[in-house]
């Protein structure tokens, strides 16, 4: 903890350096938080929802998805090596299969497991902001939005612009990016473009990863859009103690394609866009990476869906409607071939009530081919109990069907149960929220009972894992988070900003006599994240990011990361990173034991879009 310490005094030193004068480039009112039927202003939320901002994703000391989110407060990244290579996200204590990842209102479940949750085929330079909502979505997303949702979401340029880069680092870490936007008249389009790569940091960890990006818009009229997206992402890696500590020559190849088709139509108090997408996620697993006749699983997984959604303004609130066809099928050596069906359909309503007050509710029914019709209804309440301060609360349900793997699974150290039943939820928030001259502070408390939890258990460590349904577990904790962007002023040397948060969750999972459990009583515990911003003449840039973390079975650990951007608007500009400047020793998943400190630094290009 000294290095917190020295992190907090350092604020503190800092403080009597800085101006009051606003010129903040945002306002948090400006941010509009879009579902796939509604859109509710940041401010007017009444959910807890954490929104990572473009200029975040860029002075981060991150190159991965998974890196970024490991400094939202509330969100459990347990990465196994790290860029990105692969992740299980967690919210609230909930598991890697409870997360839904979508991509600008897609969904990226995988029927086959969770862990392809996080294989987002969109590079960092092609993503505009994410919005993590956390507590049950399924009443706004559907299925799998079992604890929180994760939204990544791009933007079509209206302007030309060109961005660049390339790295180099410990491990034989190397990668470059590019991003190109290119309107022509109503025509719009956005590229982006993706590789890294490295030796590994310790035996049997190399990798490499590419991600291929394209979006484009065509305004038909001025009420109608027809959109197009077409991604690719390819991960060759060596999986030392990503499964199983018994087999360090582990080694896993996964390409996932994703690619979609939109029409949108807006005119006077009527929204309606019906989308249509396709996911392929093909995973190639061997124990010995050179002998793939030891052991080997080959899976390939295919969703495709349709979905219509609306939302309507009426005298009396805003109604959102929305019906969703999923197909899901598998072909694997392991699982076998099988297929599954799901329709879904969304109703939900927004009132003003009074000046100060506003109400939604709604439900989505959904019908699956093996469980029948199961529903999720929920609610959210606020009140504005002054122009900066706002309280609220929300309930709602959420349900989790196993997948493939929970279900047919069959291997040395872990093998599936036919007999699992979904599992579902009922979950409470609460909290507080307060915007004011630059301050950004909620204080949330959430509660999640759960039924049927499905969790992987054993025995001994002699025996394969196999998941259990447990009948009753209850999570639920507090979260305090506190952003603070400063004024200008017209010191050389100004704080541009300040956050920290801290996130405790407590569970009553007991493991039965004779059975150990694998990942709910791994989850977050405490969470403290602390960050700072410093700008010099507006060249230099330094960002600070501290995380301690302590899950419930595992040892505590603290880490600390720096980056450090020059001219990072300009034409050129040049950035350099280290990451786990502390040199913590530490595991977040599996067996994989995580690098100490290590360096990065690279090259910017910027051409347009300024």
């Amino acid at each position: 903890m000294k290095y917190f310490i020295l992190t907090v005094v350092f604020i503190g030193y800092t403080l009597p350096l800085l101006g009051q004068e606003d010129s903040l480039s945002f306002t948090l009112d400006e941010v509009t938080i879009k579902e796939n039927r509604m859109e509710i202003p940041f401010s007017k939320s009444s959910r807890n929802i954490q929104v990572i901002h473009r200029k975040a994703l860029e002075t981060s000391p991150a190159r991965s998805l998974q890196e970024i989110l490991s400094f939202t407060p509330g969100v459990d990244v347990r990465q196994r090596g790290v860029a990105g290579v692969q992740a299980d996200i967690g919210i609230r204590g909930g598991s890697f299969e409870q997360t839904l990842m979508l991509v600008n209102g897609i969904k990226l479940s995988d029927p086959q497991t969770g862990h392809h949750m996080v294989n987002i085929p969109v590079p960092l330079a092609g993503i505009q902001r994410i919005d993590v909502l956390k507590g049950p979505a399924s009443r706004i997303f559907g299925q799998n939005a079992y604890a929180g949702a994760i939204n990544v979401i791009t933007e079509l340029p209206e302007t030309y612009e060109l961005h660049a880069g390339i790295y180099g680092g410990d491990f034989g870490m190397r990668g470059g990016t590019f991003q190109l936007g290119l309107p022509l008249g109503n025509f719009k389009q956005n590229l982006a473009v993706s590789h890294d790569a490295s030796n590994g940091h310790w035996y049997n960890s190399d990798y490499k990863v590419t991600n291929l990006f394209y979006e484009s818009g065509l305004a038909l009229t001025p009420s109608q859009e027809l959109k197009a997206m077409v991604a690719f992402a390819n991960r060759d890696f060596g999986a030392n103690g990503f499964y199983s500590s018994s087999f360090p020559d582990q080694w896993e190849s996964i390409q996932t394609t994703l690619a979609a088709l939109s029409h949108t139509f807006e005119q006077d108090q009527l929204y309606i866009q019906t989308r249509a997408y396709w996911r392929q996620n093909q995973d190639e697993f061997r124990l010995r990476r050179y002998e793939p006749e030891f052991f080997q699983n080959q899976h390939s997984t295919d969703v495709v869906a349709l979905e219509v959604n609306a939302r309507r303004k009426l005298p009396i609130g805003t109604l959102g409607m929305g019906v969703e066809g999923r197909k899901e099928q598998i072909d694997s050596n392991n699982l076998g071939k099988r297929d599954r069906r799901l329709l879904g359909a969304f109703l939900e309503h927004r009132i003003i009530v009074g000046e100060k007050g506003d109400l939604r509710a709604g439900m989505y029914s959904n019908y699956y081919s093996e469980y029948g019709w199961k529903h999720f209804p929920g609610a959210e309440i606020g009140y504005q109990l002054r122009p900066w301060l706002r309280t609220y609360a929300n309930v709602g349900s959420s349900f989790r069907i196993p997948t493939y793997t929970d279900l047919y699974y069959s291997g040395p150290t872990n093998i599936g149960n036919e007999n699992l039943q979904p599992e579902k939820a009922l979950s409470y928030e609460g909290g507080v929220k307060v915007f004011k001259e630059g301050l950004n502070a909620e204080l949330v408390y959430f509660k999640r009972s759960t039924s049927n939890l499905i969790e992987w258990a054993r025995p001994d460590a002699d025996s394969p894992w196999q998941p259990q349904n447990f009948n009753e577990v209850d999570f639920q904790g507090l979260e305090l988070g506190l952003i603070y962007t400063f004024s200008s002023s017209n010191s050389v040397l100004k704080m541009e900003e300040v956050s920290v948060s801290y996130h405790f969750i407590d569970a009553n999972l007991v493991e039965q006599e004779g059975q150990e459990t694998r990942y709910s009583l791994n989850a977050l515990r405490h969470q403290l994240i602390g960050g700072i911003q410093l700008s010099y003449k507006d060249k230099l840039e330094l960002t600070a990011k501290s995380r301690y973390i302590e899950r419930m079975k595992l040892d505590p650990y603290f880490l600390l990361d720096i980056r450090l951007d020059f001219n990072r608007l300009k034409d050129v500009g040049f950035f350099t990173e280290v990451s786990n400047l502390s040199n913590t020793d530490y595991i977040e998943a599996g067996t994989v034991q995580m690098p100490g400190r290590w360096a990065r630094g690279g090259l910017t290009v910027n051409f347009g879009g300024k």
